[in-house]
């Protein structure tokens, strides 16, 4: 009981310079991003969220390198349920499109501007202000795909990927290769081009990885030849308090969501190598 009591107390504190951190961020633009075509900050949220969207909002908006947009895609009828601070918030496009739940934050996208750079960020995460400045760099490293956190995928024979608990979950140090497998909480951006065209179809990620986004788009990727980057050091997640109360991360990892994809997938089109 004082070991989770210290806990909270800690998550507390953190929280209160994450907030301060944000607020203090210069107002104005970043600096140029410097890419061959637009860039492109891709978020989504739902009602249940909303209460903790805001910060992390303003520290998308607050980034040393200035994307060209940043678009927060929501469910039809869903915008009418955001408070007043986030539909007035200023660099802020709210956009509507079919509820394909957390795909909301790529799939629209890559079907509204397909030769665009994307970078795709969680709702109910704190992203430092070098964060977009990190993953453009990363992507000019080369591969098509950079990321701030990552796992390794492990095989269990030639062909089989052995069950995602088995991986080697999140990275400790940077890693470029098939093996690389991204996860969006931290963010990832992707290059034009850079998936199986189909990435967007909706009749088959909703039904062969319909909670698992991470997997889809692994395969997609691949499939097309990637070779994603993992930068720096092991990722530490900062998630606002009370956001957490509907996730999908625990249920497809301990439901076995992802295995569920993995299999599905599999037998669909095969190991992506």
């Amino acid at each position: 009981m004082i070991r989770d009591a210290f806990r909270r107390f800690k998550h507390r504190r953190r929280l209160k310079r994450a907030l301060a951190e944000t607020e203090a961020r210069p107002a104005g633009p970043g600096r140029a991003h410097g890419l061959p075509s637009a860039l492109i900050v891709s978020v989504t949220s739902h009602p249940p969220r909303f209460a903790t969207l805001a910060p992390t909002l303003r520290s998308l908006l607050r980034q040393t390198v200035q994307p060209d947009q940043v678009i927060l895609w929501l469910a039809e009828g869903d915008a009418a349920h955001l408070p007043p601070a986030i539909q007035d918030m200023a660099g802020l496009e709210i956009r509507t499109c079919p509820d394909w739940r957390s795909y909301k934050k790529i799939i629209p996208v890559l079907l509204a501007h397909p030769e665009a750079h994307l970078a795709t960020a969680d709702d109910d995460v704190h992203y430092p202000a070098d964060w977009l400045e990190r993953l453009v760099a990363g992507l000019g490293q080369g591969g098509g795909i950079a990321c701030l956190r990552a796992h390794r995928v492990a095989m269990a024979g030639p062909d089989r990927p052995a069950p995602y608990e088995d991986w080697d979950h999140n990275l400790r140090a940077p890693e470029a290769g098939p093996a690389v497998f991204p996860t969006g909480v931290s963010g990832v951006i992707y290059a034009p081009g850079v998936f199986h065209p189909d990435v967007t179809r909706d009749d088959m990620f909703t039904r062969l990885a319909p909670s698992a986004d991470d997997v889809w788009l692994y395969w997609m990727h691949r499939m097309a030849g990637s070779q994603p980057r993992k930068i720096g050091g092991r990722a530490r997640i900062f998630e606002w308090q009370g956001s957490q109360a509907v996730t999908l991360r625990a249920a497809n990892r301990q439901g076995q969501g992802n295995d569920r994809a993995i299999a599905a997938l599999l037998a669909q089109y095969g190991w992506p190598g």
